[in-house]
């Protein structure tokens, strides 16, 4: 009977941290950010990732992924338009790599450090979810679309371009709304936890 609870609990919040995450998404989609919108569904995929585990932070990352391939192969993301039309399948492969990997290795970081700090796990998680996901994202564009690159870059030195250029904004931007909304991230965590297990034990 408690198994069943918590695996209701489970769904029912993986799905309405799927919904958040597919509504920030299409919006910051049509922000005026380019070539690339901002990331904020990074957030609700750290929440998941801390209150379940890796394999829900990987859930949520895909759904992430899933809503930025969307946006790309209809173009309302010019950027990730350019890279799908290049090759979709690279695209598929690249987008969904780096928002699962996102999710799962926060989740990951998160459990393994909250059993000595969950207030350093938290931090570290949302610290670690942009990282991997931009950071995977610019290997993806090098290995595989730098055609594109040097034609965004427009002749200039492609390193400087990529890091201070094409995401470099937008990846501090996202670092920085992850690291001032750690304390209430925290706070919305223990209250989750608590809620939850109240419900469990009934």
């Amino acid at each position: 009977m408690v198994k069943t609870k918590a695996k209701t609990l489970r769904l029912v919040s993986l799905g309405i941290l799927s919904a958040i995450i597919i509504v920030l998404q299409v919006l910051t989609t049509y922000f005026p950010t380019k070539p690339f919108p901002i990331t904020l569904a990074l957030i609700p995929i750290i929440i998941g990732s801390a209150l379940f585990d890796e394999k829900a932070g990987a859930f949520l990352g895909g759904v992430f992924s899933v809503v930025v391939l969307i946006m790309c192969a209809i173009g309302a993301d010019l950027g990730g338009a350019m890279v799908w039309n290049a090759s979709p399948i690279l695209c598929i492969l690249v987008c969904m790599v780096k928002g699962v990997c996102a999710g799962y290795v926060s989740g990951l970081l998160y459990r393994l450090i909250a059993k000595k700090n969950s207030i350093i796990a938290t931090i570290t998680a949302g610290f670690i979810a942009p990282v991997v996901n931009t950071g995977i994202f610019i290997t993806g564009l090098a290995l595989f679309f730098k055609d594109i690159l040097v034609t965004w870059a427009g002749g200039s030195d492609l390193l400087y371009y990529v890091i201070f250029g094409l995401t470099g904004i937008n990846f501090l931007v996202e670092l920085g709304v992850n690291m001032v909304l750690s304390p209430v991230i925290i706070k919305i965590l223990h209250a989750i936890k608590k809620t939850n297990k109240q419900q469990v034990a009934i």
